[in-house]
C-alpha cells in the first residue's frame, strides 16, 4: 500500500489558485485525488505564466474572508477528506500600520481559517478527514514592515494547535506547514530585487528559495496515514532559515 496515494480522496484547497496553494492542489491531483480550489477572482484571471494552473481542478469563486459567503458556499464534492487552508495576503509600504490594512490582512490570514474550518467540520468528521493550514516562519520572528502578517500567521499556528486539540476526539486532525521564503507572486518584492534576494539567500543554509512543490510534500505527509498520530503541530519548511 502506498500511503501517499490519494486516489479517490476529496480535497479542497482554499487559496489553491496560485502560489503555494496551487502547487499543493496539483500535487494532490497528481496522486489521484479529486481536487477543488477556491479563489477570489474569475477563473479566466488565473494564468499559468503567473503561477496558476487550474488544469484538472474544480474551481469556485469564493472570498474566504467573507464569513457569510463561506458559510453559504456549496460543498465541491459529496463529502471532504482533506481541507487545505492556503489563503493569504500581505500589504507593503506600511499598509499594515493602517487599521483598515491591518484588519484586511488578519481577515484573510486568520479569521478566514476559522470560518472555513467550521464550514467543513461536519464533512471532515464524517470522513475521518483532516485540515492542513499554511502559516509562515513569520509566525516565529518579527517582520518589521508587516505587523498584521506576522501576527496573523502566529495566530494561525495557535489556532492549529487549539483546533487540533479540540477536534481530536472527533477524529479530525489539524496540522500546519510554516513556509520560509518561497518563490511565488506574493514574494516578488524580494525575489525580483537582486540585492534583497542575495541577502535572503545568505540567510538560508540550503542556499535556495523554497518552491510550492517543497511545501506540497509536507502538506501531503500531514494529510496522509503516515501522520495518523500527529495533530496540532506546525512543521517549519524553510531550508533552515529559522535555525
Amino acid at each position: 500500500m502506498n500511503d501517499m496515494d490519494f486516489t479517490g480522496k476529496r480535497v479542497l484547497v482554499v487559496g489553491g489558485t496560485s502560489g503555494i496553494g496551487n502547487g499543493v492542489a496539483q500535487a494532490f491531483r497528481a496522486r489521484g485525488a479529486k481536487v477543488a480550489v477556491w479563489g477570489t477572482r474569475d477563473a479566466a484571471d488565473y494564468r499559468v505564466e503567473d503561477g496558476s494552473d487550474l488544469t484538472g481542478l474544480a474551481f469556485a469563486r469564493i472570498d474566504a474572508s467573507d464569513s457569510a459567503a463561506v458559510a453559504a458556499a456549496p460543498s465541491p464534492f459529496d463529502g471532504l477528506d482533506v481541507l487545505v487552508l492556503a489563503q493569504g495576503t500581505v500589504l507593503y509600504r506600511k499598509g499594515e500600520f493602517e487599521m483598515d490594512g491591518f484588519r484586511k490582512v488578519v481577515g484573510v490570514n486568520l479569521d478566514s481559517l476559522m470560518a472555513c474550518a467550521m464550514r467543513f467540520l461536519d464533512e471532515l468528521k464524517a470522513s475521518g478527514g483532516n485540515i492542513v493550514t499554511i502559516s509562515s516562519t513569520a509566525a516565529f520572528h518579527a517582520t518589521r514592515g508587516n505587523p498584521a502578517y506576522s501576527a496573523s500567521k502566529a495566530g494561525a499556528v495557535a489556532l492549529t494547535r487549539t483546533l487540533g486539540q479540540a477536534w481530536a476526539a472527533d477524529g479530525v486532525r489539524v496540522n500546519g506547514v510554516a513556509p520560509g521564503l518561497v518563490d511565488t507572486k506574493l514574494t516578488k518584492v524580494t525575489t525580483e530585487n537582486p540585492e534583497r534576494l542575495a541577502a535572503s539567500l545568505r540567510g538560508i543554509p540550503m542556499h535556495r528559495l523554497g518552491t510550492p512543490a517543497d511545501m506540497a510534500g509536507a502538506v501531503m505527509f500531514l494529510a496522509s496515514p503516515l501522520a495518523a498520530y500527529i495533530t496540532g503541530q506546525t512543521i517549519i519548511v524553510d531550508g533552515g532559515l529559522t535555525l
